[in-house]
């Protein structure tokens, strides 16, 4: 294995992993309200910058200004799901869609006038910057550290999902929203819990998109949150070992793309949307996604 195809092969691991990260949240919320959240990049967004000001303005030390900001993140996520979305429960699902975007925009602009449009550095933090070598090639400590977080994520949430009593209530909802509530579930509850899990996951991925890629900037969710979408889409929305699969799967192929056609760069990102497109024409359901037939 050549030393160039191992450092793409790690960026690629890496990128996926963020990706799946975020993706996360994109498939709970869509398994439980059959709602795209259009608003989820935004918020990862905000996380970004959580951590950036407590570390630069309140001078928290960094692991504290990280688990603050992953629980303002998560506490944001609560508040738009009960602000924007639970007035709008019964109705039609447009309604929801078009609340999901009007958020999106509404965090874009506030982070606009509050924080600026200028970009801002991440703070380096030395841990993660140091390099570790690897059959010859040197590759940064936070390369390794993310699909390790990513992967540490994916089996708790599992064990939550398929082993606990709030796993069993939200697994019950995401089937029939109507039967679990006359069976006496807190669906109220369920969905704001899913929106604080797929928000805190969003806040640790924007932390480690922070410190890997450094500059922050309040559009910086955009294109991410529509990659994080595609990847959900591609392994099968609604399906969170699915959004995990995507996620690597467009990370691995968005670098290792660029990896073998160079001169390709600046078309990197159309990539995701070929697979989009493909999935779509192929593989409506996604990779490990089932057909889920809507009820009128």
């Amino acid at each position: 294995m050549s030393s160039s195809f191992l450092q793409h092969l790690v960026n690629g691991i890496s990128l996926g992993s963020l990706y799946a990260l975020v993706a996360i949240g994109y498939t709970m919320v869509y398994g439980i309200l059959r709602l795209i959240n259009f608003a989820h990049g935004d918020i990862f967004m905000m996380g970004t910058y959580f951590a950036f000001f407590g570390i630069m303005t309140f001078h928290l030390p960094w692991p504290l200004a990280f688990i603050v900001a992953i629980i303002a993140t998560a506490l944001l996520g609560m508040l738009i799901e009960r602000a924007a979305y639970k007035p709008l429960r019964d109705a039609p699902k447009n309604s929801l869609l078009i609340s999901a975007i009007g958020v999106s925009f509404l965090l874009e602009n506030l982070a606009i006038y509050v924080f600026s449009g200028k970009p801002k550095a991440f703070p380096n933090i030395p841990l993660f910057a140091d390099t570790l070598g690897v059959a010859g090639v040197k590759i940064q400590f936070i390369s390794f550290f993310i699909p390790t977080v990513t992967l540490i994520f994916l089996a708790i949430l599992l064990y939550v999902i398929n082993h606990t009593k709030l796993g069993m209530a939200m697994r019950a909802v995401s089937k029939d929203y109507e039967t679990a509530m006359v069976m006496g579930i807190d669906t109220n509850r369920i969905i704001s819990i899913t929106f604080v899990i797929g928000s805190t996951l969003a806040a640790v991925g924007a932390i480690m998109w922070g410190i890997r890629y450094t500059q922050i900037q309040p559009m910086m969710g955009v294109m991410p949150g529509l990659k994080c979408f595609v990847a959900a889409v591609v392994g099968g929305i609604g399906n969170i070992k699915g959004a995990v699969v995507g996620g690597f799967i467009l990370g691995l192929g968005e670098v290792l793309l660029i990896a073998a056609l160079p001169n390709m760069t600046g078309y990197r990102d159309a990539f995701a949307f070929i697979l989009l497109i493909l999935i779509l024409l192929f593989r409506p359901t996604g990779i490990l996604g089932e057909k889920i037939t809507e009820k009128v």
